[in-house]
């Protein structure tokens, strides 16, 4: 069964992600204004109503600014963890009961065909998780926010088709900034955001068979620009002997629009 995954934004300032089959439809996060997310899904030709379920990955604005909106126009659930719904209930607004759902790590939950499993992310909110979506013999993984790589992150990632990951910043780009001492520490701390440079490496460490589609996403607009993301990125896949267009594809994922989209 086909499934196809669409990034409707990426970045600091609003991120929302489709996944869709014959029979479900989700979105993960909805960090952008409720007419965005319309206008996206009708240009997927995907009705509002037919979206299943909204996934959250923490309480930040950028990820949630939508998702009350969504949520009551068309009656969706939202599913998050405990500590993201704790800190997210006052920011979104009025939701119905039956629509407040809760997911768990390590724990899958099932939407129709698809087995959604979230996964912890050390990043600075409350139980911040990302999120690997199984139907049948394929997996997507949404991986942004993540502060630094653990293990349990490179197992979740691993053997995914297609791939959303962080390439936040460049790190001398953040070091030379404008930008006040501490919001550099957060950025460059073990609960902040990846750089373009962990993206490579991390790429190389979980590189498997299965993997066809990568896109880098979540990028700074100050310390960061697409070209120098994908060509660091492409230089250490290449000094480790990992061929883009041979291995996988890698593409970008978009600020303010939607990418193109990929069907498994």
């Amino acid at each position: 069964m086909a499934v196809k995954f669409c990034s409707i934004a990426s970045g600091s300032s609003g991120n929302s992600a489709f996944v869709g089959t014959q029979h479900t439809k989700i979105l993960i996060d909805v960090g952008v204004s409720g007419k965005h997310i319309i206008q996206a899904l009708s240009s997927l030709e995907v009705a509002g109503n037919a979206i299943n379920a909204i996934f959250v990955t923490h309480e930040h604005i950028d990820h949630i600014k939508g998702v009350g909106v969504i949520s009551r126009k068309f009656d969706i659930p939202i599913y998050a963890t405990c500590g993201t719904w704790e800190a997210m209930e006052n920011q979104i607004g009025k939701i119905a009961e039956k629509n407040k759902r809760f997911v768990y790590a390590q724990e899958k939950c099932v939407v129709n065909d698809m087995c959604i499993y979230p996964f912890i992310i050390p990043h600075d909110a409350k139980e911040a998780v990302g999120y690997s979506i199984e139907t049948e013999n394929h997996k997507i993984t949404i991986a942004t926010d993540l502060g630094h790589i653990t293990d349990d992150i490179k197992e979740k990632l691993f053997d995914s088709e297609l791939l959303l990951l962080e390439a936040n910043h460049d790190e001398e780009m953040v070091k030379n900034s404008c930008y006040p001492y501490y919001l550099k520490q957060r950025i460059l701390g073990k609960k902040g955001h990846i750089s373009n440079n962990t993206a490579g490496h991390l790429l190389c460490d979980i590189m498997s068979e299965k993997l066809r589609y990568v896109l880098l996403g979540h990028m700074s607009e100050q310390n960061n620009y697409p070209r120098l993301a994908y060509q660091t990125v492409k230089n250490i896949l290449e000094k480790n002997n990992i061929k883009i267009g041979k291995h996988f594809q890698l593409d970008m994922a978009l600020r303010y629009q939607s990418s193109k989209v990929v069907e498994l």
